[in-house]
């Protein structure tokens, strides 16, 4: 088992050869694979040589340009460090304005209950009628809110008569059956009257008086109840129309109302006054916030004049980075930290300029050279191709 695993990872080894990786950093010229007989590949190798020299040539020219811009932002630093003490006063003077100023700046920039500008020029167009409007709409929402009760009690009185109706017609609808009774009983007693007086020779006249008497006080009273329940109905239904006028009447005010507020809602895109009025206090603070704001900017503009002007004064070949980190001129430690980075970035400049010029272009230069002492026949077509090559990137 040992022995067939050690085959196995033999032929592995075998199939699949391992290769270092390169040092992505080294140059390496390898004339192992030119055929330098051949008049094509000696031309491409040549100038690829040349096109190395090229572009460390453009990337010299970038790098000279940053390098000599750290340089001169260097100069600058020594130049203000080395003010004397009355001079140095004044810009920091300016900066501590300028540094002030643009904290006031932060602060507003950074604040949480901010106005956007859509709601704030919406306001800003309806500045000169937003007080009228919200007089407007707390009225009309008073008198929405009386309109409402007043509705409520109407619809109260006149459940209240609907109930009452109901019991008047049940009254009434009573004494008629009552009546219908009573009459029946009279009848009836009647009938047993003159049976027991001629069936059985009784006397029966008072019980005839009192069965007419019965009769009469039960259809009186229940004649009584009956017109006053009608009377009264007549007045509740009397009550009720009353009720349904004043409904109808009070009810056309609220559509009216209710379609005066919707169009101010509309007009002041809010669904309250107490919206409107917390939106024009808002306003209000915010156009003194940026009163303040557009103040602090008029005068951050001049005093970065003025700081200009004192760091042109000065020889300052760059005075306008200085706009932007006016915390070195008022802490010595920030000036120390940035000379620092600057220094560290022009040692970082200073060694890819030297890999351009010896590493890259020194070596092409060396591997061209190279080829024409070591081929003499072929120096003159080499040259050549080196001078049309430098007319052309010329």
């Amino acid at each position: 088992m040992g022995l067939l695993k050690k085959l196995l990872l033999w032929k592995k080894k075998i199939e699949e050869p391992e290769f270092e990786i390169e040092d992505w950093n080294e140059i390496i010229y390898d004339r192992d694979d030119l055929q330098i007989n051949d008049r094509q590949q000696r031309e491409e190798y040549v100038k690829g040589c040349l096109e190395q020299i090229a572009e460390a040539s453009r990337e010299l020219e970038t790098l000279q340009f940053e390098y000599n811009m750290v340089t001169s932002y260097l100069k600058d630093m020594e130049e203000i460090e080395a003010l004397p003490e009355e001079e140095k006063e004044e810009l920091i003077t300016c900066a501590k304005k300028i540094d002030a100023l643009e904290q006031q700046q932060a602060g507003y920039k950074e604040r949480v209950n901010k106005m956007s500008d859509v709601k704030y020029h919406q306001m800003e167009r309806m500045e000169e009628e937003v007080q009228e409007g919200y007089e407007k709409l707390t009225k009309a929402e008073d008198y929405q809110e009386l309109i409402k009760r007043d509705l409520r009690k109407l619809d109260g009185e006149k459940h209240a008569y609907l109930f009452r109706r109901n019991e008047l017609r049940r009254t009434i609808a009573d004494t008629r059956s009552m009546t219908i009774v009573c009459t029946v009983a009279v009848i009836i007693c009647i009938l047993i009257l003159m049976a027991l007086q001629y069936g059985f020779r009784m006397n029966t006249k008072i019980g005839y008086l009192a069965a007419a008497a019965v009769g009469a006080v039960a259809i009186t009273a229940i004649f009584v109840k009956y017109n006053d329940s009608v009377r009264e109905l007549s007045q509740v239904e009397n009550g009720i129309g009353r009720i349904i006028r004043l409904q109808n009447t009070v009810k056309i005010r609220y559509v009216n109302n209710t379609h005066l507020l919707d169009y101010l809602y509309m007009k002041y895109k809010v669904s309250s006054a107490d919206e409107l009025g917390k939106s024009w206090q808002q306003y209000l603070e915010e156009k003194a916030e940026r009163h303040s704001y557009q103040q602090a900017e008029r005068q951050l503009d001049q005093c970065q004049k003025e700081l200009l002007h004192v760091l042109r004064r000065y020889q300052v070949k760059d005075p306008m980075i200085w706009l932007h980190q006016t915390a070195a001129l008022l802490d010595k430690k920030e000036m120390v930290e940035i000379r620092h980075n600057l220094i560290i970035r022009r040692q970082s400049l200073r060694r890819r300029m030297d890999y351009n010029k010896e590493v890259i272009a020194g070596k092409a230069q060396a591997e061209i050279k190279d080829l024409v002492e070591k081929y003499p026949k072929y120096a003159k077509e080499i040259l050549k191709i080196v001078g049309e090559y430098e007319k052309d990137f010329s």
